[in-house]
């Protein structure tokens, strides 16, 4: 499936006071890509599913492993890749590196559901055709 990358760097307010990042920051930098994601790539911006269409994707679960500090300044290249699409749901896989050096891998799903009911229901045919589309 194909993947997306997104660059951020490391800015003052990410870092905790020993100068690398703090982790719940990561999730925050992460949720940043996804958000880049659905607009950029599957032409959905969440302003768009939160409002007219009223639905969201929440998280539902993450695994997180740190490889390797990430510095003030650094930039990280984050690389999203859909992993398996069910019939209200996606896995993801996003790789975080910075120098050819991985800092973190985090696999986590997502489920699309209708609000305000808070229930899941199937991807659009649109959405999902466009997060399985191949290199």
């Amino acid at each position: 499936m194909k993947s997306f990358h997104h660059k951020e760097k490391v800015l003052f307010q990410h870092c905790d006071p020993a100068g690398i990042v703090f982790y719940p920051r990561y999730f925050e930098m992460v949720n940043t890509v996804v958000e880049t994601w659905f607009s950029e790539v599957l032409g959905h911006p969440f302003e768009t599913l939160h409002g007219p269409m009223k639905v969201g994707v929440p998280t539902v679960h993450f695994e997180v492993s740190f490889h390797a500090p990430s510095l003030h300044g650094d930039v990280l290249d984050f690389e999203l890749t859909p992993t398996r699409i069910g019939s209200a749901s996606v896995n993801l896989l996003i790789v975080a590196s910075s120098a050819e050096q991985k800092r973190l891998t985090m696999n986590t799903t997502l489920v699309f559901i209708k609000l305000p009911e808070m229930s899941p229901t199937p991807w659009p045919e649109l959405l999902r055709q466009r997060m399985s589309e191949l290199d």
